[in-house]
C-alpha cells in the first residue's frame, strides 16, 4: 500500500517552524546587544557628577539630600556625589570639566563671578550666616574674647573659611595674626577638638550645620557668638556683597532666640558645556523636589523663587534653568 507522506510533511513543517523560531530569537539577541544599556525601569540615565566637600560638613549632607531628591523626582537623571576639599577646589574642578555641577559657598561665588567665568548657576542652596560656637559653660561671649585663643575655622578649602576672613577683616581682625587658627583636614573633626580642648571655639554657619548640631547636643550644650550690631554695620560697609542674615530660634538644640549675623547665599554651579536639555530637566526636578527639601533644615531654602532673588544678575543663571523659569512664568 502506498504511503501518502502526510506524516513526513507535518514533521518537515514542524522542523521549519522550530528553525524559524530559533532564527528570530537569534536576531533578537543580536539586536539587543546593539542597544545601549538601560536601567531596570527601562530609562537611559544621564549621569551628573556633583562635587560637595570634606566629610562631616554641611555640603556632603546637603549634596546627598539634593541627589536623592532629584533622582527620585526625575528617574532619567542620576546625580552622583563626590567628596572634594570644598568650594575653593570645586570651582577649578568645574572649570576643568572634572565635575558637572558643584556646591559653592557664597564668597567663592562672588570671587568667581567678579572676573570672567563660564560657570553658571543652577539653583540657590541656602543662606549661610557666619557664627562661632563655644561650649555652653565657656567664659567666652564675644568675638574679642576669642582673640589669642585656638579656634577651628574649618577645612582650608571651605568657603566658610573665606567667609570668616571677610567677617573678621571687616572688624579689623586677622584670622592668623589675632587667633591661633586651626585648619582641618575634615570639617567633621571640629566638634571633637572643641570637646577635648584642642580648640576653644569652632567657626561655622547656617541652619542645621552638622558641626553646630553636634556641639549643641553635647553635655555642656552650646553658646553661639556672632558679630554685634556695631560690628555688623562695619562688616557690611566694608563688604557690601555680604548680607544681614538671621539664624531662626530653635535652629539648634537649646538655641531659644534668633541670632543676627552676616553671610551670603551658596549656590549649585554648572560647568561650561553641560547640555541645556539636561540642565532644564535638572531645574524642573529641583522645582518639583521643593516639598522633599523641606525635610532637611539646610535644604528648605532651595527654591526657584530664592534662586531668582539671590542672584545678582539674571545672566549668571544657566540658560537651561532660564528656559524652565520662563515656562513656569517666574521670569520674562
Amino acid at each position: 500500500m502506498e504511503k501518502t507522506g502526510g506524516t513526513d510533511n507535518n514533521e518537515l513543517i514542524s522542523s521549519f517552524r522550530d528553525a524559524k523560531r530559533i532564527f528570530i530569537l537569534f536576531l533578537m539577541g543580536v539586536m539587543l546587544s546593539m542597544v545601549p544599556l538601560t536601567t531596570a525601569d527601562g530609562l537611559d540615565k544621564d549621569v551628573i557628577l556633583l562635587g560637595t566637600a570634606t566629610p562631616g560638613g554641611g555640603f556632603p549632607v546637603y549634596g546627598a539630600a539634593f541627589a536623592e531628591a532629584v533622582n527620585k523626582t526625575d528617574p532619567s537623571l542620576d546625580v552622583q556625589t563626590k567628596n572634594t576639599k570644598g568650594s575653593t577646589e570645586n570651582v577649578p574642578l568645574l572649570e576643568a570639566g572634572k565635575l558637572d555641577i558643584a556646591l559653592v559657598q557664597g564668597e567663592v561665588v562672588q570671587e568667581t563671578f567678579s572676573g570672567p567665568s563660564e560657570l553658571k548657576i543652577i539653583t540657590a542652596m541656602y543662606s549661610t550666616a557666619g557664627l562661632f560656637v563655644v561650649k555652653g559653660n565657656s567664659r567666652y561671649r564675644s568675638i574679642s574674647d576669642l582673640k589669642g585663643r585656638p579656634v577651628a575655622f574649618g577645612a582650608k578649602g571651605s568657603g566658610l573659611v573665606l567667609l570668616a576672613r571677610y567677617v573678621l577683616k571687616g572688624i579689623g581682625l586677622d584670622m592668623d595674626r589675632d587667633f591661633k587658627a586651626i585648619y582641618l583636614d575634615r570639617a567633621g573633626d571640629g566638634p571633637a577638638m572643641l570637646e577635648d580642648g584642642r580648640a576653644e571655639a569652632l567657626w561655622g554657619g547656617g541652619i542645621g550645620w552638622p558641626g553646630f548640631t553636634t556641639v549643641a547636643k553635647a553635655k555642656n550644650g552650646a553658646r553661639f557668638i556672632a558679630p554685634d550690631e556695631n560690628e555688623i554695620k562695619l562688616i557690611l560697609k566694608e563688604y557690601p556683597f555680604l548680607k544681614r542674615l538671621t539664624v531662626p530660634a530653635r535652629s539648634y538644640p537649646g538655641q531659644d532666640a534668633p541670632i543676627q549675623s552676616v553671610g551670603s547665599w551658596s549656590f549649585v554651579l554648572a560647568r561650561k558645556g553641560l547640555p541645556d536639555d539636561i540642565v532644564y530637566r535638572l531645574a524642573r526636578a529641583v522645582h518639583f523636589s521643593e516639598s522633599i527639601f523641606q525635610r532637611l533644615p539646610q535644604a528648605r531654602e532651595t527654591t526657584m523663587i530664592n534662586t531668582i532673588n539671590a542672584v545678582q544678575r539674571q545672566d549668571l543663571i544657566h540658560p537651561g534653568v532660564l528656559r524652565y523659569l520662563r515656562e513656569i512664568g517666574l521670569v520674562k
